[in-house]
């Protein structure tokens, strides 16, 4: 039994070595049509980076050949299967400008548009591959509306919109807990401008709202009256637009916190202007 196993190791390693020694001489020393068929062997058996040596070593002789079609759309694969997704976008986005009339044009499409979407970094990095990729699919959604993938292709581009929202979110939000209200206030108008129909309207409200409280609370005496006017607004606008929110007892509540500060302010104002 003992030697069974032994002969069986040996047979396994032989042919291991014996792959992998024809894998090195084709890519050191074959001809370009021996490595265009091994690199097909080596894609077809999902060994995508021997595959991905093998195209980029060829693509140059192919350049003009019929065979760079289908291996611009295997390494394109290739680059996208070991989640290098920055080589799989650039390679996926040149298949469809050079292939445009290409049976595998929709799947590149999505896939360009799904490899900036796996690259795309948490909401708090840069997010150039979010828009790129928001672009992408959004031009995948108007060429094929049709296509089995549109529904996964819609869910990754909410998904997209909702970080990018979000993001713009905490930006106003970070304001606000920094104490720089006006700046808070303003960052707060710009999102509900930019997103409207956003989950984080409500939110964005009640913000906006507790930014232009504290700041017309802790306002210097000559420009109190303004700005708790200005609180007293937005606490208006926040009770119509979400006459049911969870929060509103609160705002309410700080609401009349501000009419009673009014009166106060008002009355200190006329103390000071009949003296």
């Amino acid at each position: 039994m003992q030697k069974m196993k032994k002969l069986a190791f040996v047979l396994i390693l032989t042919v291991l070595l014996g792959s992998c020694g024809e894998y090195q001489n084709v890519l050191n020393k074959g001809k370009n049509t021996e490595r265009y068929q091994l690199a097909v062997d080596m894609y077809e058996k999902e060994d995508y980076k021997k595959a991905i040596t093998l195209f980029e070593k060829i693509m140059g002789p192919y350049a003009n050949k019929p065979q760079m079609e289908r291996i611009q759309f295997m390494i394109s694969d290739c680059y996208f299967k070991t989640e290098n997704y920055t080589m799989a976008s650039y390679y996926f986005t040149k298949f469809i400008t050079n292939y445009p009339e290409s049976s595998k044009v929709q799947e590149a499409a999505y896939f360009s548009a799904k490899s900036y979407y796996l690259a795309a970094p948490k909401y708090s990095r840069d997010q150039e591959d979010t828009y790129k990729a928001l672009s992408a699919y959004q031009d995948f959604i108007d060429r094929y509306p049709q296509s089995e993938l549109i529904e996964e292709a819609n869910k990754d581009y909410a998904e997209l919109n909702r970080k990018l929202q979000f993001k713009d979110f905490e930006v106003a939000r970070q304001y606000f807990h920094t104490a720089r209200y006006k700046a808070a206030i303003q960052a707060f108008e710009t999102f509900n401008e930019d997103h409207l129909g956003s989950e984080f309207k409500e939110e964005s409200y009640y913000y906006s709202f507790k930014s232009a409280y504290e700041l017309g609370m802790k306002s210097i005496l000559s420009k109190k009256e303004e700005r708790i006017s200005e609180a007293l607004l937005s606490h208006k606008k926040f009770q119509k637009t979400f006459p049911e929110s969870e929060k509103l007892k609160e705002v309410d509540a700080l609401g009349v916190k501000l009419q009673d500060e009014l009166i106060k302010t008002k009355e200190l104002l006329a103390t000071i202007s009949q003296k």
